[in-house]
């Protein structure tokens, strides 16, 4: 069993750091819901308070992880471009798509959202972070603030959806390949 090391960059972009803060949405946006619940005790204590300010930035770390694993990792080897009279693009995943009609829009439109709609999520979340850091005090008390932060968690989640979907379908027509290989077991 073997896996190259762009798979491996791969795996760790989308399952690694995309799907663990996909996965930790749940606890965010429980979290900042519970704030602000009826009959709940709005002002969570400091154990909580730190809990989730620790879950936040990760979850900020893990979107950035995400983000620049496959725009600085990733991302150039979709793009490499084909030596002149390359007649097998199975090492090209852009020109691969671009090459039938059937799969171009996969690029056009696919890959195009996914570079720009994928940026959305870290930022968001960031200051979803800084605005708990610096308001968590008395963010129960404030309705509107809370609101505005689940507002940017949900926009986060909704452009990580986006992003890992278009992901994970542009993989399955055109998968980045190649690169030294790594031996996990050997065969009998």
């Amino acid at each position: 069993m073997e896996i190259s090391m762009r798979d491996l960059w791969t795996v760790f972009h989308g399952m690694g750091f995309g799907a663990l803060f996909m996965l930790a949405f749940t606890g965010a946006i429980v979290g900042l819901v519970r704030m602000g619940a009826p009959g709940s005790s709005a002002i969570l204590n400091r154990k909580d308070r730190m809990i989730l300010w620790f879950y936040l930035a990760g979850m900020v770390v893990l979107a950035w992880a995400t983000v620049f694993s496959g725009a600085y990792i990733v991302y150039p080897w979709y793009r490499a471009v084909p030596p002149a009279g390359t007649i097998d693009l199975a090492d090209y995943p852009r020109y691969l798509l671009l090459s039938s009609k059937t799969t171009k829009e996969w690029h056009a439109f696919g890959m195009e959202w996914k570079e720009h709609v994928a940026w959305i999520a870290p930022i968001a979340m960031t200051m979803v972070a800084y605005v708990y850091w610096k308001y968590c005090w008395c963010l129960a008390k404030h309705g509107d603030l809370r609101k505005a932060a689940l507002i940017f968690t949900l926009a986060a989640f909704v452009a990580t959806g986006v992003a890992g979907a278009f992901g994970a379908f542009l993989n399955k027509y055109a998968p980045i390949r190649g690169g030294e290989t790594i031996q996990l077991t050997k065969g009998e």
